[in-house]
């Protein structure tokens, strides 16, 4: 950076007086002189002083100039702390502001030197290990105490001032007096004569000739030409004389610096750390904004510029896709700062005109995003609001007609407002302000409350929120506090005109059982975030916290803690800002309001809750605030449709589940009543509920999530989930408790309506009533049960990937509960389970020896329940006996009766149409169950179905036939006589017609005692029983023949030709075999001679 330019021009000044000692002891008062001094330093051009005093003392300038260096050390932090937040351990390390005090403590700053309002030094810092030491030469301008300019050799380029500044800043302000301090140098030139300011300059020159000779030579050639611009002017610069009248008194910034930063930062918007750093530099702002530090609008015009600058925004709207959520939300800070900024109450007129006009100049750009949701610049004030009244039926569809706008239309809306209301002056100015005061002037009774307690009623109350957030952005913290309590007895009293109308209206409502929204736009989740604004007020005026320097004001997350305590309310005795913190979040939190359109304003509600809850949550509760816990959740039942706990609500109301569990949370130690009521109330979902005609079945409940809903509610997985889990807190607290844990079953069994939500509440109610080395809670194992009973009436319809584990978790619950209670699921299983499940899951795992053990049954206990078992498997193999024939035979097996009934109905079924795979899986199981006969027959009727064309050689069932056929070889000679005609009928396949002929002419059939074969000849194939399979087989190789060839490619001929080969080998089983296949052959040659290239091969290979 290059060294300060000068600020303006100046004359030879007048007196040479010398300056004092200044030691002052600190128990003695300051010297008139310094008190004075510091006046002028603070507020007045050095010029100015000069214009209005003809002379003044060298003692008083040197004062003046002593007292212009900046005294605070928290403003060289807040210009120092900036950057983004590094890890935990790293921080004192890395904030310019630490490493500049360190630099300090450890003796680095030397050869300080204050030459009027131009501060210079040396600051030596440690290399890294094998480095040198380095030498940073560092000068600071400064003017009216802030810093104005500043340059340091190690040329960091950040937003904010390095170590070296910091260091040498900080040694001006803690050792002040060993500094040695000059007037400005024009003031020690005006002292010489012509030789020595000539020696002066040549000497100057010959120490800096290799930097300085040109310009000097420049000058000199200048001055020496009479009518020379330079002669023009009276005096000469000098850089050490502070800044003139007319020019701006802010702190340095480096705008360009600013700019490249945040451009920087957005083109890196993916990455959390990016959108962090952003995040601070909206913190940095409101921290200047809080110091009335100027530069705070100025940093935020060139954050502004640079976002609107962003490339991304012309691709999002060519694509017409929406911005990234962490984009959203920078947008979101970006527009609430301008409303900070716009509603200042100290800014200058010309200033705001100022900032309205770049606000109307960046609204009307079409890259400029449009504030999401349906929220209206136009909303009604807390006076009307006070008059409406709870709607119809009729005007329940609620349509926001106004027009979309930017996220700057809430700021140029700001510009129209002012503080100039002699009501809200005076309700700002005094803590006691009340009617008595303005009796004398006939003012508006409505302007106070019954017990003359001030009220703003003028404005909608997101804005008059906005108001206060200015006041406590701007350094106003009590004046904030007064509009916040204003605004809150406004509420309190629209609350009591609310439930007066609802009471006089609430047996119609209830009657009609539903209701219009009366707040169509939601006060928790809004643009200005008024309830926020409020409670971050009110608990600012109740933190116990260190008066320490923050080096990160934009930090989040608290290091420690936060402790609140009660503070009282001026002129309200029996208030407390902590109390009324708590009541205005739980009046947001509760209040009954339409779901916002679009995924980022739903969303918006969503995180705006949690943000509040979240502040809640850091507050310790006391009896006093339980008192407000108890007066408020009694208000929000009593609330009709102005609360969302009322009796009655509208069907796209937000739900209360969120609030509904803190308040469950913190009142159930208190009032469990209460608590419950609370809390099952708040339960409800109505945008899944549907009205379904008396006398109609109740439809699937899956389909009331698909139905069609306007606005899309796109956050509604994320609120079944928070529906979920009040449940679940529910269902935890009342373990023990047989009243409230029915009560909360029938609430969820009406509520919630997603079956994966349902079955993860029994399992949680499950897990919490089976504590390990404790007896269970048999009471809340029936509730899990009936939880997971419903789950299975859901999913019987639609079926899930996860269906599997909730049957096994289901027995698994039974048998934790008992006998009874696993018998009556088997009992019932048409309702709960397919067959399959019943047959293969719910039998099988309810009569494992682990199941047994676990219930601890005596012999005829066991033996009841096996028969329950099967009685289930035998009922399933019915329904479906495709799937459960088999699991049901293989759970009779020990039961003769029942095994009989099992294969019965297998039998039955197979005339019904049982497929042959099936049956040929039966039978393969009665042969190993030592049952070939049964085998056998089952196998006869799977052949009976069975069907395998002339090319399907890879048929699914050719395993099957062939192990058919080798049981009935192995059965005798009668069986094997009886099965052919079925192979013949069914198989028209040549190979596999010859390979199970040859198998069977390898053996004898039938089989010994013991197994072993009988002394017996091999079947022949040319008699019976296998000359009819001889025959089928060779009329089979003739046929395929005839028709491969009849399609036949080039390509296929070598297979065609290894076909042929296996047909040979079939023909020659045959006494005659030799001279059909020769007959064969001719006949082939003579039908298809005009493949001669086939024909050839044919005749290469078999002649």
């Amino acid at each position: 950076m290059e060294p300060p330019a000068a600020k303006r021009s100046r004359g030879c000044p007048v007196g040479n007086e010398r300056e004092p000692g200044t030691g002052a002891r600190r128990c003695r008062p300051e010297p008139l002189l310094d008190l004075s001094a510091k006046r002028v330093a603070e507020t007045w051009a050095f010029e100015q002083v000069e214009e209005r005093f003809s002379r003044v003392p060298e003692p008083v300038q040197k004062r003046i100039v002593f007292w212009s260096f900046p005294r605070s050390e928290r403003e060289i932090c807040m210009y120092s702390s900036l950057g983004y937040q590094p890890p935990e351990g790293e921080q004192d390390a890395r904030v310019p502001f630490t490493r500049g005090l360190h630099l300090l403590q450890s003796g680095a700053v030397d050869r300080v030197l204050q030459v009027g309002f131009h501060l210079s030094g040396s600051i030596r810092e440690s290399g890294a290990p094998g480095e040198p030491e380095h030498l940073y030469q560092v000068s600071i301008s400064f003017d009216r105490c802030k810093i104005t300019s500043v340059s340091c050799g190690c040329d960091n380029r950040d937003l904010f001032y390095c170590a070296h500044v910091v260091a040498l800043s900080l040694y001006r302000i803690r050792h002040a007096h060993q500094v040695e301090l000059r007037l400005p140098i024009s003031e020690t030139l005006s002292q010489m004569n012509r030789d020595q300011l000539q020696k002066f300059v040549q000497y100057l020159i010959s120490a800096h000739h290799t930097e300085v000779l040109p310009t000097a030579q420049r000058l000199a050639d200048e001055i020496l030409l009479l009518g020379s611009e330079i002669n023009l002017v009276h005096g000469a610069p000098d850089p050490t004389a502070g800044a003139g009248i007319e020019d701006a008194n802010c702190w340095h910034l480096d705008e360009e610096q600013i700019q490249e930063q945040v451009k920087q930062l957005l083109s890196n918007g993916g990455y959390y750390g990016a959108s962090q750093q952003l995040r601070s530099m909206f913190s940095k702002v409101r921290e200047m904004l809080r110091a009335r530090d100027s530069n705070g609008a100025r940093m935020l015009i060139l954050m502004t510029e640079q976002f609107l600058q962003d490339p991304r925004l012309a691709l999002w709207r060519q694509q017409g896709a929406g911005m990234t959520d962490k984009c959203r939300q920078l947008w979101d800070e970006l527009g609430a700062l301008w409303v900070c900024v716009i509603l200042s109450p100290h800014c200058k007129p010309d200033e705001r005109a100022g900032w309205l006009q770049l606000l109307g100049t960046w609204d009307k750009l079409n890259v400029c995003p449009l504030e999401e949701g349906n929220y209206s610049l136009d909303s009604p004030s807390l006076r009307s609001t006070m008059m409406s009244s709870t709607g119809s039926e009729d005007e329940e569809e609620v349509t926001i007609a106004s027009p979309r706008h930017t996220v700057f239309g809430r700021a140029l809306q700001a510009g129209e407002l002012h503080w100039r209301d002699s009501h809200l002056q005076r309700i700002l100015a005094s803590d006691s302000y009340g009617p008595s005061l303005m009796s004398s002037m006939g003012s508006d009774k409505s302007a106070f409350d019954p017990q003359g307690r001030p009220l703003w009623l003028g404005e909608p109350f997101p804005t008059a929120c906005a108001r206060v957030d200015t006041l406590r952005a701007h350094g106003y913290p009590h004046k904030a506090l007064r509009l916040a309590c204003a605004i809150i007895n406004s509420l309190r009293l629209q609350q009591r005109h609310q439930l007066e109308s609802y009471k006089q209206q609430k047996k119609e409502l209830l009657h009609k059982g539903a209701t219009c929204v009366t707040n169509t736009e939601g006060w928790v989740g809004h643009p200005l975030d008024p309830i926020g604004c409020l409670c971050r007020a009110l608990l600012e005026a109740c933190r116990l916290e260190e008066e320490t320097l923050s080096l990160y004001p934009d930090s989040g997350v608290e290091k420690r803690k936060v402790v609140y305590q009660h503070v009282q309310v001026p002129g309200n005795p029996g208030e407390s800002y902590l109390a009324l913190a708590l009541e205005v979040a739980l009046l947001g939190l509760g209040q009954q309001r339409a779901l916002p359109e679009g995924l980022y304003a739903q969303d918006k509600v969503v995180r705006s809750e949690e943000q509040l809850l979240g502040l809640l949550e850091d507050v310790a509760l006391d009896e006093r605030l339980v008192q407000v816990l108890r007066k408020q959740a009694g208000l929000l039942l009593e609330g009709g449709p102005f609360s969302g706990f009322g009796e009655v609500l509208f069907r796209e109301s937000v739900p209360m589940h969120t609030c509904a569990h803190y308040l469950f949370t913190a009142l159930l130690p208190h009032d469990p009543d209460l608590a419950y009521r609370l809390a099952l109330r708040a339960m409800r979902l109505p945008v899944l509920e549907t009205t379904i005609p008396a006398g109609e079945a109740h439809p699937n409940p899956l389909d009331s999530i698909m139905s069609n809903r306007f606005p899309r509610w796109f956050i509604l997985g994320h609120l079944e989930t928070r529906q979920c889990e009040l449940a679940s807190t529910m269902l935890t607290a009342a373990k023990g408790d047989t009243k409230w844990l029915h009560s909360v079953l029938g609430c969820i069994q009406q509520n919630i309506h997603s079956p994966a939500l349902l079955f993860k509440l029994a399992q949680d109610a499950c897990k919490t009533a089976t504590p390990a080395n404790v007896p269970p809670d048999t009471v809340l194992l029936g509730v899990a049960l009936e939880l997971g009973l419903q789950v299975m009436r859901m999913t019987l319809n639609t079926m899930t990937w996860r269906r599997r584990e909730m049957v096994r978790w289901l027995v698994s619950c039974a048998t934790e509960i008992g006998s009874p209670a696993l018998m009556n699921i088997m009992q019932n299983w048409y309702s709960l389970f397919t067959p399959v499940e019943a047959a293969t899951i719910v039998a099988v795992t309810g009569t494992t020896h682990t199941t047994l053990l676990r219930l601890q049954l005596d012999t005829p206990g066991r033996e009841e329940l096996w028969a329950c078992a099967r009685t289930l498997a035998l009922q399933c193999a019915m329904k479906d006996p495709q799937n459960c024939a088999l699991p049901a035979l293989t759970l009779c097996e020990k039961n003769h009766a029942a095994f009989e009934a099992a294969y019965q109905i297998v039998l039955d079924a197979a005339a019904g149409g049982l497929g042959h795979a099936h049956l040929f899986t039966v039978a393969r199981y009665m042969e190993h169950r030592g049952l070939p006969l049964r085998a056998y027959k089952l196998a006869t009727l799977a052949l009976a179905q069975l069907s395998i064309a002339f090319n399907q050689d890879s048929h699914p069932a050719v395993n099957d036939v062939l192990w058919a056929c080798s049981l009935s070889h192995s059965l005798g000679r009668q069986e094997l006589s009886a099965i052919v005609p079925l192979i013949i009928r069914s198989i028209q396949c040549a190979p596999m017609l010859s390979d199970i002929l040859r198998r069977w002419t390898l053996s004898a059939p039938g089989l010994g005692p013991l197994g072993a074969r009988r002394a017996a000849k091999p079947l022949g194939a040319d008699r019976a029983p296998l000359c009819q399979l001889l025959d089928a087989a060779v009329a089979a190789y003739i046929t395929t023949s005839h028709s491969r060839l009849t399609h036949i490619s080039p390509r296929h001929y070598g297979d065609f030709i290894e076909f042929l080969g296996k047909a040979r080998e079939t023909f020659l089983l045959a006494p005659d075999g030799h001279l059909q296949f020769s007959q064969f052959l001719e006949n082939l040659k003579q039908t298809y001679k005009g493949k001669k290239k086939l024909m050839l091969l044919v005749r290469e290979r078999f002649g």
